[in-house]
């Protein structure tokens, strides 16, 4: 990844700052976005600062012309752009179908899908100037499998994979490759879930073949760095479950 830079969204914790750690150790520029200033400040100075290539973006997603601003800042702060991760989201539930508010879905789509679409069309003209790149999109198996209480969050994730798989078929021809990862990974969401429904959790855990949850730095980190390098170059429109064999695919 030497000579790359790549925007990942949602980077502060969690599966973005998996992704973010597991692209510095192979010597990308990473650009970290996240709305959380205080965090992502955190976030940066442990993985190395400036010197090791991240630099943090305070950013709400939901802001009218954020896209075109973080696509601008990496490009002014690292002189080039050859990879985007869309990874934030941001849910209220879990919440029973019937009681999910217009609110609720509002805030996953603004985040989730709006934001995804509005960063893949504002870095397009700069990947084709640079003869190509690739984009990850995070999916989730609460979508391709189905979760309840999930209704809105599922949704999002699945309009995620339908544009992604849209943008890879058109943007073929420019050398553009996207590709969704679908992770199964311990984050501050899943421990809350732990916390709050301890026998669910454990049943579902039970349930992974590969008996455990994955590591966002070790499990999750990887495979996306591998679809934005170069030994990814034949792959593109796929979606790939990074979940222990948790959800199956649909």
């Amino acid at each position: 990844m030497d000579g790359k830079t790549v925007i990942v969204t949602g980077a502060a914790r969690g599966v973005g700052k998996g992704i973010a750690s597991a692209l510095l150790e192979r010597g990308a520029s990473v650009l970290l976005v996240d709305r959380d200033s205080e965090l992502l400040a955190g976030t940066v100075e442990q993985l190395g600062g400036a010197d090791r290539g991240a630099v943090g973006l305070c950013a709400d997603l939901r802001d009218v012309g954020c896209a075109a601003r973080i696509v601008d800042s990496a490009v002014e702060t690292f002189g080039g752009l050859h990879g985007l991760v869309n990874n934030a989201i941001a849910t209220n539930e879990p919440k029973p179908f019937q009681t999910i508010t217009r609110e609720d879905y509002d805030l996953v789509f603004d985040v989730g899908p709006r934001a995804t679409f509005e960063l893949m069309q504002a870095v397009y003209p700069v990947l084709v100037a640079n003869g190509g790149g690739s984009i990850v999109n995070l999916g989730s198996g609460s979508g391709t499998f189905g979760k309840p209480k999930f209704g809105a969050y599922a949704g999002a994730k699945e309009a995620i994979r339908g544009m992604s798989k849209v943008a890879a078929l058109e943007w073929g021809r420019d050398n553009i490759r996207v590709n969704v990862v679908c992770p199964f990974a311990e984050t501050e969401s899943i421990r809350m879930w732990r916390e709050m429904a301890p026998e669910t959790y454990e049943r579902t855990i039970r349930g992974v073949p590969l008996g455990r949850l994955g590591d966002v730095g070790s499990d999750i980190g990887p495979v996306v760095r591998f679809l934005l390098s170069d030994e990814s170059s034949f792959v593109t429109a796929q979606t790939i479950m990074v979940d222990g064999g948790a959800a199956g695919f649909r």
